[in-house]
């Protein structure tokens, strides 16, 4: 299966020189969590999630309209195409420990998103087909949360959650 069947199109997006408040908008609006970054022709430079911003605002001690997304957001953005097969771009997120990606066409201009979930539903859906209308939750649970967030190693210098200063 190809990345193009499953990916939702026309993902909201934003440009870097917006401000984290504007940023906070569009995902609020488009009920996403991610927003790719693009030039002016459309093409992905980076990425934005809810993490960085939260991340931005709760350690910069500046106001969202006084921080831009460029200040923010990933200098790579890691991407897959929308001819890739699915598995490709899930081993892709798997070792970037991310739960979505920007899918990009030959151009590098953007196309749409590829979540976690757009392919996990699918595959529970078949499942519960086969099984009379029964799943397995391991499986479900296994394939929408193959990433475990305690594993990520933290940044030399930053304490650990939940310690005060």
């Amino acid at each position: 299966m190809n990345v193009r069947e499953v990916i939702t199109s026309e993902p909201a997006r934003c440009t870097p020189d917006i401000n984290l408040g504007a940023a906070v908008e569009i995902l609020w609006n488009g009920n996403c969590a991610i927003l790719p970054v693009v030039d002016g022709h459309e093409k992905v430079i980076s990425v934005i999630t809810e993490r960085d911003i939260c991340i931005a605002l709760g350690t910069r001690n500046r106001l969202p309209g006084e921080i831009t997304v460029g200040d923010v957001a990933t200098q790579r953005a890691i991407c897959c195409s929308s001819t890739d097969d699915v598995r490709s771009a899930l081993a892709k997120m798997l070792e970037a420990r991310v739960r979505r990606l920007p899918v990009i066409n030959a151009e590098g201009k953007l196309e749409g998103i590829l979540a976690m979930d757009d392919v996990v539903e699918p595959i529970v859906l078949k499942s519960t087909l086969r099984h009379n209308g029964r799943t397995s939750e391991d499986l479900a649970n296994t394939l929408r949360n193959p990433l475990h967030t305690d594993a990520i190693e933290r940044q030399p210098g930053r304490r650990p959650p939940g310690t005060s200063l």
